[in-house]
């Protein structure tokens, strides 16, 4: 691969109309297994002497990076060790009290980002595809209660992959703890920092999703790179008689030169930190400003509307071209990498929910080709939990069966109705209260064991 000079790289930047080009996240991965003891208190202090001895200065150094290259990085974040993974020595098969416990450490990581300057800490994790151990149960049945006494925690709830199929049984404990935590938080914001998966990566530095994975070192830097307004730009300045082809080499151009920004910037603040540069992340991530919307690509390129017909076969083209662009671009490409649909976080998207061209059933046709889910999707808060297990089974086969992640982030909020529009600020952004469909799964998804895996899983 070529090697790029900063100053190759800082000219990029210049030549492009930049619309909101931004390094989204900076997400320090962090592994925090040999924090486990059998007491909690100790347990808890070397999980925040770990995390503060290692991410100290990041939100400093990013800062400092931010000023030197005029790129804002909008979020400093770290993600751990899935948590179930260290819960077990503390456990004494008292369910109430290892609840507590579990709670007690998301405090703990809860405080420890909150005094380091960092946005969002991940990895409450479970990974319950094939089965639940004791430990997997108690977090996932802490869930309320750990996501509504905490402010920067994120949870994920790794349910499915390819090659065991989809855990039914945790699927429906699942859609009851999503329930619980919409009802003890604010418009049920608290089901925006959690997010259930089928094969999920293990090196994501987007939330709610991330944690550090099993296979990776002790501390990794990850970075995700967005820039939909760029990208929107770039095909608005071509010839309206572009040929697809031609679109789609304008997209991929696009990609290699945002992509190159978070390459650079990601390396950098690695060495500073003195960890190891471990991915970037091509995913197109969406705000509520005009313009940094995945919605809007799509109607550039063509689509009247976002949600009508060709919809996803445009999501697909503009994926692909994204992920051949990125990949020229960095040394080590991962994450999810492609487009996030977040209703809630892309302005165009919550117009086009407005409008009655983008369905919930139509979201769903669309997450066979993007890069995650039903993301950030509020619906009533009176939607039965055995709906949402169906929902959540839905969209997790999609990712079983093609072999690629998927995932759901629903808000049932409370006392809302379809219609409403609800508020979270920030990078959360507003949204519809979206129709579903409320015709009773329970016969289904209350049966236990899981939905064995597809034949393509047998590849070895």
């Amino acid at each position: 691969m070529k090697r790029y000079s900063k100053e190759e790289i800082l000219d990029t930047i210049r030549m492009l109309d930049i619309h909101n080009l931004d390094i989204r996240t900076v997400t320090l991965g962090l592994n925090l297994r040999a924090c486990a003891g059998r007491d909690l208190e100790g347990t808890k202090e070397r999980i925040r002497a770990k995390i503060t001895e290692k991410a100290k200065d990041l939100a400093a150094k990013a800062k400092g990076l931010q000023a030197k290259y005029g790129v804002p990085i909008v979020n400093k974040r770290i993600a751990v060790t899935p948590v179930s993974l260290i819960l077990g020595p503390l456990m004494t098969g008292d369910k109430e009290k290892d609840r507590k416990s579990a709670v007690e450490i998301a405090k703990t990581l809860d405080e420890t980002a909150k005094s380091l300057g960092i946005d969002f800490i991940g990895g409450y994790t479970a990974l319950c595809y094939k089965d639940m151990t004791y430990e997997d149960r108690v977090l996932i049945e802490s869930l309320p209660e750990a996501l509504s006494g905490t402010e920067r925690v994120c949870a994920s709830i790794v349910l499915a992959t390819t090659k065991s199929g989809l855990n039914m049984e945790a699927t429906m404990l699942m859609a009851e703890m999503i329930k619980e935590t919409a009802g003890k938080t604010k418009n049920g914001i608290g089901c925006a920092k959690l997010v259930v998966f089928a094969n999920a990566p293990e090196d994501n530095p987007f939330m709610a999703g991330a944690f550090h994975g099993t296979g990776e070192g002790d501390a990794t830097l990850n970075v995700g790179v967005s820039g939909p307004g760029v990208v929107k730009a770039a095909i608005a300045a071509g010839k309206h008689d572009d040929t697809l082809n031609e679109m789609a080499e304008t997209i991929k151009k696009s990609a290699f030169k945002i992509t190159r920004a978070g390459q650079l910037i990601g390396k950098e603040l690695a060495a500073e930190l003195g960890v190891r540069f471990g991915i970037v992340d091509l995913s197109l991530a969406p705000t509520m400003k005009q313009g940094d919307s995945v919605a809007e690509i799509l109607e550039e390129m063509g689509i009247g509307t976002c949600g009508g017909c060709g919809t996803t076969a445009a999501l697909a083209m503009l994926v692909d071209a994204v992920k051949k662009g990125g990949l020229m671009a960095a040394e080590n490409v991962g994450g999810l990498s492609g487009a996030f649909i977040p209703v809630s976080e892309d302005h165009g998207m919550l117009k086009a929910v407005e409008k009655g061209a983008l369905t919930l059933e139509k979201l769903e046709a669309m997450t066979a080709v993007c890069s995650v889910g039903i993301d950030m999707v509020v619906i009533p808060g009176d939607t039965p939990a055995e709906v949402i297990a169906g929902l959540i089974a839905d969209e997790l086969m999609i990712g079983v069966v093609n072999n690629k992640t998927t995932a759901v982030r629903v808000i049932p909020a409370p006392g809302k109705k379809q219609g409403e529009l609800v508020d979270y600020g920030g990078l959360l952004g507003k949204a519809r209260v979206m129709r579903i469909n409320t015709e009773n799964p329970s016969g289904f998804v209350r049966k236990k064991g899981r939905i064995p895996a597809p034949m393509r899983a047998l590849t070895n």
